[in-house]
């Protein structure tokens, strides 16, 4: 016997995306109230993520 695989409910699928779609909005427009930094570091902020690196070298503080 061959398994049925079930196909997406195409209705959640939308509502998924929608709600993504609003999370997505919401931390856009909070990225976009913070201060910017001049000369500052790209990419995510180590302070929140715990980790600092430079020219790949690790140190945490």
């Amino acid at each position: 016997m061959a398994k049925e695989i079930k196909k997406p409910d195409p209705k959640i699928a939308k509502q998924a995306l929608e709600e993504a779609a609003e999370r997505r909005a919401v931390a856009d427009a909070a990225a976009s109230d913070a201060v910017k930094e001049i000369n500052g570091r790209k990419g995510p902020d180590p302070a929140r993520f715990g980790d600092w690196e430079n020219k790949g070298i690790v140190s945490d503080f």
